[in-house]
């Protein structure tokens, strides 16, 4: 039997779709695809549509450009739902059209949705001009932000030039990500690949995410998330936090990052915690299988985090134990490849370190090895450890 092109492939899908689901294009709904009309009303219609039926429905985007301004898809709908984009969404190349929204695209209280596809730019070149110049710039768009949503899948989105976060997820249960790609040059200000907070059973595979801040973000109150196979760089690395700069903050537990690379970033896998009383914990979490590439700081725990210098009593709240750091290889760009500083007040317990080699990629032509600075860290090693404390 001769094998089915992508394309014939991925029409069958969609004819299957509309065979067994209801059906909504959004060029029927007054849409364009010209890059020039706004499409925004046309899209609100159609999932207006498709939130009200009873069946399984399937927003359908086909090829062109669209312009949407700040645009809410809100629930809760009737039935399960899919938005799948062939073809590229841009916002408005002027950022003062996002002057009273903290989101270009959001979805609030929906169950059971899923994104297929597409091709995103927030176009934000403007809005980071304005950061640089340091003048009273607004917030700061999202790209796409989900507020207490649950059972949600993205798959094959690719984002562009987010204004700030581009993927932002809040208050969420139930998520998968996949062969997601980011896109932002590195001095992008704040434009995170990926933030979580106050969410539980995230997972992102197959992501490539280069950026102008941390890849992935992990803030308070997040629990059982999983990531695997990310390739991130330039960027700031994958983060837990920070943590800790308020009262009454969530934890942050069973955490797993897996088989990923990091090249030319400014850290590679991060703990960062304000230097605050604020109680706090985080704990069972696990970076494995990582390689690093040049990288400014492989492998920090920082809880002396305090850039606004407002942290009178200088020591941090939260808690951190069971951290892992397993088979971790490559180069760094400084020589401090193992940077582990904890509370004097809070000392990290059972910081694991098995199977990690890291060298000095700036040792030339004088020798030097990797070097560690670590700091009331309760340290278990095993296996090779290069540096260890």
């Amino acid at each position: 039997m001769p094998k089915l092109s992508h394309t014939i492939v991925l029409a069958l899908i969609a004819t299957l779709h509309t065979c067994n689901a209801a059906f909504y294009n959004v060029v029927n709904f007054g849409a364009k695809g010209d890059g020039v009309t706004d499409s925004s009303s046309a899209f609100l219609k159609a999932w207006a549509a498709a939130c009200s039926s009873v069946e399984q429905s399937t927003i359908y985007v086909p090829k062109g450009t669209f312009l949407v301004n700040s645009i809410v898809f809100s629930g809760a709908c009737k039935s399960k739902m899919q938005l799948r984009i062939y073809g590229a969404l841009v916002a408005p190349y002027d950022y003062k059209s996002f002057l009273s929204d903290q989101a270009w695209i959001t979805f609030e209280y929906v169950n059971g949705v899923s994104v297929v596809g597409g091709d995103i730019d927030a176009r934000g070149s403007s809005y980071w001009a304005c950061k640089k110049s340091g003048a009273n710039c607004p917030f700061g768009a999202r790209s796409f932000s989900f507020q207490t949503c649950n059972d949600v899948e993205i798959n094959g989105l690719t984002s562009h030039n987010s204004h700030a976060v581009h993927v932002f997820i809040n208050g969420c249960n139930n998520m998968r990500i996949q062969d997601l790609t980011i896109v932002a040059p590195g001095d992008s200000p704040n434009t995170d690949g990926i933030h979580i907070g106050n969410s539980n059973n995230i997972s992102v595979r197959h992501a490539n995410i280069a950026t102008g801040d941390d890849c992935i973000s992990i803030g308070p109150g997040t629990s059982q998330m999983y990531m695997d196979n990310i390739v991130c760089g330039p960027g700031h690395g994958i983060s837990i936090g920070s943590m800790g700069g308020n009262p009454g903050e969530g934890g942050v537990e069973h955490i797993v990052v897996n088989n990923s690379i990091f090249t030319r970033t400014e850290n590679g896998v991060r703990i960062k915690t304000w230097a605050k009383p604020f109680n706090g914990y985080a704990r069972d979490i696990m970076f494995e299988n990582l390689q690093m590439q040049n990288v400014s700081n492989p492998i920090i725990i920082d809880q002396e985090y305090c850039p606004e210098r407002n942290c009178p009593n200088g020591n941090s709240g939260v808690k951190l134990s069971d951290v892992s750091f397993y088979n971790i290889t490559g180069t760094s760009w400084t020589q401090d490849a193992l940077v582990l500083i904890c509370s004097w007040t809070k000392p990290c317990e059972r910081i694991y370190l098995q199977d990690i080699h890291l060298n000095y990629i700036n040792a030339l032509p004088i020798k030097q090895h990797a070097a560690s600075h670590c700091e009331n860290a309760g340290v278990i090693s095993n296996g090779v450890v290069i540096p260890n404390c």
